[in-house]
């Protein structure tokens, strides 16, 4: 019996050759000696003129935001990187990625304002689209729809966001001690990694729907339809599971206050890399693992009293009993580290996780959507109460983001419903990583290579 014809999207490609392509200049713009010693070329020639032009572009708008922004009235780059953010707002939360990979060179370069304030502004951005789309999830949820099951798995939340916050915390310290041409690198080789394993776990969906053999198809609810503790179609809500959670953010963010930033600017003054500075930092560690072992025992106890009361467990349940207890741990604490190493919320990287280990697209969206609104939010209340400026600003972007990731979501679920291609969501996933390779490793081998150029000092450094 002939196979039935399929089609591939094939769209992507390019943007991963392209994504590889430009981690291989990134790694040769920062070990290549003597080349460039002898000749210049036109690589080095071209990195310098974006150079001198970001530098230029950066420096004319910086004056007018900070003080005579309002005289002057709304600058064009301004209107293009609202437009840019509206865009980049739209595909990432319709995938459950947070964005901030795109948000960050948008306001970057096209606002221009400074790298260290289009990261505030960033996270405000994040905060605003994680707020609509976990609000969007809920309300979807109560009135019956996406399915008719509960998106968000908040057992996944709680046992992804002690040992994620912890991680974070490690990331930002090794951050401080790699030189940038190493996180550039491997930042690169990390998200080429993850767009084709991505991509292939697409494809297969695609595939799978396409013969009509997958457990995704439109005719099947992703999520089942009963009510699952009380939870289900919106009957209840999981105000412990929510609390416990509000509880774990409360902690880890005292914490950073009371360690303050590198300038040891906190609640209390305490200097850099004193014993008051180390103990702070390092009782992050027993304070992961004290609610790690708690959600753990929790969790246990909970899914005893399911099968003793009805004996049936949803699939994402049954996905997670399959693996080991501490895998979730492990895997929020590697993904933690790798995302304050990197310097970007937490969604690009979790995303791909979740599907990895099998959990279904939705689910995944849902979920790390809703992870991200808690880092988010901390990096966001972190920066309000070290004395941000221009917080009216990146409000706006904020509330641009927020309307962005309700049309995003809307869109892409009307998709789903008339393909009836829950791939879809992985393949937009997909595009988000490719497109985040390509921006951040070109942006990244240029900053290297100029650094390099200029003499600068390029190994590794003191957390202090």
């Amino acid at each position: 019996m002939p196979k039935p014809k399929m089609t591939r999207p094939t769209g992507l490609v390019p943007l991963l050759v392209a994504a590889i392509a430009a981690s291989l200049l990134s790694v040769a713009a920062a070990s290549n000696t003597t080349t460039t010693s002898s000749q210049p070329g036109r690589l080095q020639g071209l990195l310098v003129q974006v150079s001198r032009w970001r530098e230029r572009h950066l420096a004319a708008p910086s004056s007018s935001l900070s003080g005579g922004g309002a005289a002057h009235g709304v600058r064009p780059n301004t209107v293009a990187a609202w437009v840019l953010s509206f865009l980049a707002a739209s595909v990432s939360s319709a995938g459950g990625v947070g964005g901030g990979s795109l948000f960050l060179p948008i306001v970057n370069v096209v606002a221009g304002l400074s790298l260290k304030r289009a990261t505030a502004y960033s996270s405000f951005m994040v905060t605003g689209g994680a707020v609509s789309n976990v609000l969007y999830n809920l309300l979807a949820c109560a009135g019956g729809g996406s399915g008719g099951g509960q998106l968000i798995n908040y057992d996944i939340a709680l046992l992804f966001q002690p040992c994620l916050l912890l991680g974070v915390s490690i990331g930002v310290v090794c951050n401080v001690m790699f030189p940038e041409w190493l996180i550039t690198v491997l930042f690169s080789l990390f998200l080429v990694f993850c767009t084709a394993k991505t991509y292939h776990a697409g494809v297969k969906i695609w595939r799978s729907e396409s013969s009509g053999g997958g457990h995704h198809s439109s005719k099947e609810p992703l999520l089942p339809t009963d009510a699952q503790d009380g939870r289900g179609n919106g009957v209840g809500f999981p105000w412990p599971e929510v609390a416990l959670l509000v509880m774990i953010w409360i902690c880890f963010f005292a914490l950073h206050v009371v360690i303050g930033d590198k300038d040891g600017k906190g609640v209390i003054r305490i200097k850099p890399c004193s014993v008051a500075y180390w103990l702070v930092t390092l009782f992050q560690l027993p304070a992961a693992v004290a609610f790690t072992c708690y959600i753990l025992y929790a969790k246990r106890k909970k899914q005893v009293a399911h099968n003793q009361e009805d004996g049936k467990s949803d699939l994402v349940e049954a996905r997670m009993d399959t693996l080991p207890s501490l895998t979730f741990p492990l895997v929020a604490f590697v993904t933690g580290a790798l995302s304050g190493i990197f310097g970007i919320g937490g969604g690009l990287l979790l995303n791909p996780v979740l599907l990895q280990i099998g959990i279904p697209p939705q689910t995944t969206a849902a979920t790390t959507s809703f992870m991200v609104l808690f880092s988010a939010s901390m990096s966001m209340a972190q920066y309000i109460l070290l004395g941000m400026e221009g917080i009216g600003q990146a409000s706006i972007y904020a509330g641009i983001c927020f309307v962005a990731s309700v049309v995003g979501v809307v869109v892409i679920e009307r998709a789903i419903r008339r393909s009836g291609r829950v791939s879809l969501i992985v393949l937009l996933v997909t595009a988000v990583l490719a497109l985040s390779t390509v921006i951040v490793t070109v942006f990244g081998a240029q900053d290297v290579w100029m650094q390099y150029i200029s003499g600068a000092y390029m190994g590794f450094k003191l957390p202090c």
